[in-house]
């Protein structure tokens, strides 16, 4: 089968479980979340320490599900923030479990597993902040918002630089990602920003012309640095894809690159200033 027809293919069953999960409600939502963090802590922690610190790996990303289970019934449900602690004992269970291991060589990178939290698994924990509202009740409004900006920017960015950017383009960051192209990058910036403009007057945006388009605006070029950082990482260790879960993108930590820094600044920018 034809890869663009694999590809938009597999897009579109992923596509269908996100919006679906959203808006179903917080128990799809949460477990669809569960699952992401899951395989991308795995697939980061397949590239970045292969074999070693198997059990460490386990427990970090059982630290990933404990830290969005824990925000997701404190801000969801009333849970007291004191048992947000409670993320202390598989984080410290994760470093105890490297007392056992003898590989040397491996042992400098044992960082990663602190860094598997806080790259991919808080990202997506810091989402519960912007589906609850004050009163409790789920609204993923929001966090659609993100993702259709997200995507909307991956998708311009590859049509322009498909048609402006692969032969005679002008390169946004060959050292790291040769393919990428400055007629792409601003082909998808385009696009997002009158996508923003279209989720305001729809109604889907809560937030004022000027705040959803400035919550664009941090998506679309935190999200293009996310990739490039992803794409630097996989670069570091020889690997093409982060895995083979969706056919024809690669695997989750591949599909949500963009979406591990460019969410995080999104929220902070919406809860600084107080807008949800």
């Amino acid at each position: 089968m034809n890869n663009t027809v694999v590809r938009s293919l597999s897009g579109l069953v992923f596509l269908l479980i996100m919006v679906g999960s959203i808006l179903i409600g917080p128990i799809a939502y949460a477990a669809v979340m569960i699952f992401i963090i899951a395989v991308v802590m795995y697939e980061y922690l397949d590239i970045s320490l292969s074999g070693s610190f198997r059990l460490a790996r386990n427990l970090a990303v059982v630290s990933g599900i404990s830290l969005f289970l824990l925000l997701f019934f404190h801000v969801g449900y009333g849970m007291p923030s004191r048992y947000l602690l409670l993320i202390t004992i598989p984080l410290a269970s994760m470093y105890f479990s490297m007392l056992w291991n003898r590989d040397a060589e491996a042992y400098p990178r044992n960082q990663y597993l602190s860094g598997s939290v806080i790259y991919t698994a808080l990202p997506f924990a810091l989402t519960n902040l912007i589906v609850f509202c004050a009163d409790g009740s789920f609204k993923g409004t929001t966090l659609l918002f993100f993702f259709i900006i997200l995507w909307i920017s991956d998708v311009g960015a590859y049509v322009f630089g498909m048609l402006f950017g692969q032969k005679n383009g002008h390169k946004l960051f060959p050292s790291i990602s040769p393919k990428k192209s400055w007629e792409g990058f601003f082909g998808g910036l385009i696009c997002a920003m009158l996508f923003g403009g279209i989720i305001f007057f729809t109604g889907l945006s809560q937030f004022s012309l000027f705040h959803t388009l400035a919550i664009t605006l941090i998506i679309n070029l935190s999200s293009v640095l996310g990739d490039l950082i992803e794409s630097q990482f996989k670069r570091n260790y020889g690997v093409k894809d982060s895995g083979n879960l969706m056919p024809g993108h690669g695997g989750l930590l591949d599909r949500f690159d963009g979406a591990l820094t460019s969410f995080p600044l999104a929220i902070a920018y919406i809860k600084l200033l107080s807008l949800f």
